[in-house]
């Protein structure tokens, strides 16, 4: 599907929340490894610190990454577009090769609750419990919430 397909009916309201994610191309299993988990972590704190937007949970599995987010200057289009581009240029840096890291695309649902907030939060965080990479949430080295939940 086209990406100007994907983005039909799509809504990017600044200071509203959003679950993105994105996955890795073919679906290679890249985050396995720390160093480029650790550069994926990064250049969300990175856009979180230049205002794009204001991360609420994310979880970064082995071959792709959920990211709860309220926007802030920029729409949701170019957050994604942000976070992909940078990423991938330095995990390619990193890895000494160049092409497609990402699939294209992403996958976004927007939040309208507080109460849906909370349960996609959750729903992130369990992520790495329901495929069995840790036992319980906040076990995983690769997730991050604002906030403590309680499961």
């Amino acid at each position: 599907m086209s990406s100007s397909r994907l983005r039909t009916g799509r809504c990017s309201l600044p200071g509203h929340t959003y679950v993105l994610t994105t996955v890795c191309h073919n679906r290679r299993r890249w985050f396995e490894d720390p160093d480029t988990a650790a550069i994926a972590m990064n250049r969300l704190h990175d856009l979180d610190q230049r205002g794009h937007a204001r991360s609420l949970a994310w979880v970064v599995m082995p071959d792709h990454v959920h990211w709860l987010l309220e926007l802030g200057t920029s729409s949701l289009h170019d957050v994604a577009r942000r976070f992909k581009s940078s990423s991938a240029l330095a995990i390619n840096r990193s890895h000494r090769r160049g092409g497609t890291f990402w699939q294209s695309g992403y996958h976004d649902h927007a939040v309208r609750t507080d109460a849906s907030l909370r349960q996609h939060a959750l729903y992130l965080l369990g992520s790495p419990v329901r495929a069995g990479l840790t036992a319980t949430i906040g076990d995983y080295p690769y997730a991050w919430c604002a906030w403590p939940l309680d499961p």
